[in-house]
């Protein structure tokens, strides 16, 4: 079906923004897997693009997955005209949209993440998907992929030790098999944990075995769309260090902070800081 968007949406910006792990270049378009949903998108023509799925699918799923009913153009107006960076990180990476994703599948994909670049941990999230997840269909490829559910947390927590580190997981391993079966337990109610204020939802979140700080704003951000959430990894911390020695203002793009980490993040990683 063919969908029209005057929002800032760019395929390509998002699936670079670090966010996702399962949203690649196919084709003549995207191939996006979102849990147990897989949707192949291209763009038509300026602000038009074509979602291969039902329209029913779009409007219970899609629609809500690209945050679409959130105006990140009035987003980006909220930023001080006086911080250039920030104006020329907003503008590089305009079309970027914070996707509404999964908290078990973003819980385990940040995870892994951990002293990971992106090709490698998307490396692994595949492995773990043929590994465990049930077959969802082939991609749109001259290949003819098969494509994977993520894994339940029952699906990982019958994996062996073995096949666990076939995925390329390394020490993160150990973390993974944990997390599921906390979830299994009733340990990590991470769907309960939606209700939960910030400050609570950072608290529950460190005290799972492998979450750190910077995992579990991530978490926070693309698991559970809390859009203040603000992750810091090399590049952020890098910015903040020689773009803000006196302190970003955090105050000022409340409560959207997250949106900006990621013009932030996308630019630096993208052009470098000079």
């Amino acid at each position: 079906m063919k969908i029209k968007i005057d929002d800032d949406f760019d395929l390509e910006k998002i699936a670079e923004s670090g966010q996702c792990f399962r949203f690649n270049k196919c084709g003549d378009g995207y191939s996006v897997n979102a849990s147990d949903k897989y949707l192949f998108i291209k763009e038509l023509a300026s602000c038009e693009y074509e979602f291969d799925c039902s329209k029913k699918d779009f409007e219970e799923f899609w629609k809500n997955y690209f945050d679409l009913e959130t105006s990140y153009k009035d987003i980006r107006g909220l930023i001080d005209k006086k911080d250039e960076y920030l104006k020329s990180a907003a503008e590089y990476g305009k079309g970027i949209r914070i996707l509404r994703q999964d908290p078990w599948e973003m819980l385990i994909s940040f995870i892994i993440s951990q002293r990971k670049n992106i090709p490698a941990i998307k490396a692994s999230i595949e492995k773990l998907c043929a590994l465990a997840g049930k077959k969802i269909g082939t991609e749109k490829n001259a290949n003819g992929d098969n494509i994977y559910a993520f894994p339940t947390p029952g699906e990982i927590a019958k994996l062996s030790d073995k096949e666990l580190s076939s995925c390329g997981l390394g020490y993160r391993d150990k973390y993974v098999k944990k997390a599921a079966s906390d979830v299994l337990t009733g340990e990590a109610e991470l769907y309960k944990w939606q209700d939960l204020t910030d400050d609570d939802l950072m608290e529950r979140l460190l005290k799972l075995f492998g979450v750190g700080v910077k995992v579990a704003n991530c978490e926070i951000l693309f698991g559970y769309h809390r859009l203040d959430a603000f992750p810091k990894d090399v590049w952020i911390n890098r910015v903040l260090e020689l773009k803000y020695p006196e302190g970003f203002n955090f105050d000022r793009h409340k409560p959207y902070n997250g949106v900006m980490q990621q013009y932030l993040f996308f630019y630096s990683r993208s052009n470098g800081l000079a």
